[in-house]
């Protein structure tokens, strides 16, 4: 492992990702990898109009927009021509948390896969063919990563916040029952110990950090569907 830290990427919206293949909210596996195939084509630094960045933009979107669908089959671009390729590789909070695959273009052109153990975290390396690349852990809405430790932030209703109690919730490791003291809703932070991410060589176990952010409504959140998900792929 790399003893050198690498800044994490900033953040990629699924928005974004979908506009910067050319994909539609309910595009599938399939219509994703051919997206992928083109817009890298066309953003490959070779290309009249590409450029590494551009090449980096596409490469983090399909690896955003995959999370969501299952694994396929090894894909394979049209070869490259040496243009230099991103040397890092960008993961999830969730594959850092228990690993996973996520694919990364070589410099020959080919796209393979790489299964990655749990416990990555950012500015540790991994061999993908003949090279070695730099992790980094994006940010995601309403989840990050901080050196071992786990954030996610979870929507509490304000009577609890101002007088404690008892609080139901959907965590990556499953459902959680958490006791809220006065104290932790006056700072709107609770500390689950030793659920961050798991141990890996040279790095501790973490902890769970969980923000409280005040409930605007009794009506499903966006963050809180964001958690059902994100524990629902946990637990898959």
């Amino acid at each position: 492992m790399a003893d050198a830290a690498s800044p994490t990427t900033a953040a990629m919206t699924a928005r974004a990702a979908r506009d910067a293949l050319g994909v539609g909210p309910l595009a599938g596996p399939g219509e994703i990898r051919r997206a992928f195939r083109e817009a890298a084509k066309r953003a490959h630094p070779d290309r009249p109009g590409g450029s590494a960045e551009r090449f980096r933009q596409v490469v983090d979107a399909y690896h955003l927009l995959q999370q969501g669908c299952p694994p396929a089959e090894r894909i394979v671009q049209p070869p490259a021509r040496g243009a230099p390729l991103p040397t890092t590789l960008s993961i999830s909070p969730l594959v850092a948390m228990q690993g996973g695959a996520v694919d990364h273009p070589l410099a020959d052109g080919r796209l393979i896969r790489l299964t990655l153990p749990p416990g990555l975290r950012s500015g540790d390396t991994v061999r993908a063919g003949e090279s070695r690349l730099t992790v980094t852990v994006r940010g995601e809405a309403g989840t990050m990563v901080r050196g071992d430790d786990l954030w996610l932030t979870v929507p509490v209703p304000p009577r609890t916040l101002a007088e404690g109690g008892r609080l139901a919730l959907d965590t990556p490791l499953g459902r959680r029952i958490v006791w809220v003291t006065k104290k932790a809703g006056e700072r709107g932070l609770v500390r689950l110990e030793g659920q961050g991410l798991p141990a890996r060589g040279r790095h501790g176990q973490g902890h769970l950090f969980l923000r409280l952010s005040p409930m605007k409504s009794s009506t499903d959140s966006a963050a809180r569907k964001l958690l059902r998900r994100f524990a629902a792929a946990w637990a898959a």
